[in-house]
């Protein structure tokens, strides 16, 4: 039970990108298939990886002296790994605001929006899925809203230009397309 006044619980989750990423009781944000991608993980370590685990520590407990077995220590930590992470995602998807596809708009920006940006300097394309902070994966363009790129064209309208700032300085970007 929360007390009035009292702090919004706060902890920290780990993105599908591995990373560790602060979350409070606020909503998270998910597209469809963000959404899908969480359930699925989670399907999968409640019915396969939990059994997975369980099986290694009977194995290794099989072992004799727990003390000093490797294998034993190795497959705890991957249980306390598991059980975080289903924790994780539960609160997640309980918290989980999904963004349909008719809510995106494709004269503006917004979550769940796929955007081609050309680098002005470089004169380079590169196309985005602009995604909430759980979802985000880099490697996939799949950036978060709060990131320095979705942060400055989130809102915007094609043709836009806008100025990032990024550690190596100031990118500037202009919005060529815009779709679901």
């Amino acid at each position: 039970m929360k007390l009035p006044g009292s702090p919004p619980h706060s902890a920290n989750i780990i993105s599908m990108t591995g990373e560790s990423v602060e979350m409070s009781d606020k909503e998270v944000i998910l597209t469809q298939d963000g959404l899908k991608r969480l359930e699925e993980e989670l399907e999968n370590l409640k019915s396969v990886r939990r059994r997975e685990v369980a099986e290694r520590i009977k194995t290794a407990i099989g072992y004799g002296d727990i003390s000093e077995n490797s294998e034993y220590e190795d497959a705890k930590n991957e249980q306390a790994f598991i059980e975080g992470r289903i924790i994780t995602l539960e609160k997640m998807l309980r918290n989980a605001r999904i963004i349909n596809n008719d809510e995106i708009d494709t004269d503006t920006v917004s979550i769940g929006s796929t955007v081609t940006v050309k680098d002005l300097e470089y004169g380079d394309t590169t196309e985005y899925a602009i995604v909430g902070t759980a979802e985000s994966d880099p490697l996939q363009n799949k950036i978060s809203n709060e990131s320095p790129v979705g942060k400055a064209i989130l809102g915007k309208k094609k043709g836009a230009v806008v100025d990032v700032t990024v550690p190596a300085g100031v990118i500037q970007y202009k919005i060529i397309d815009i779709k679901k």
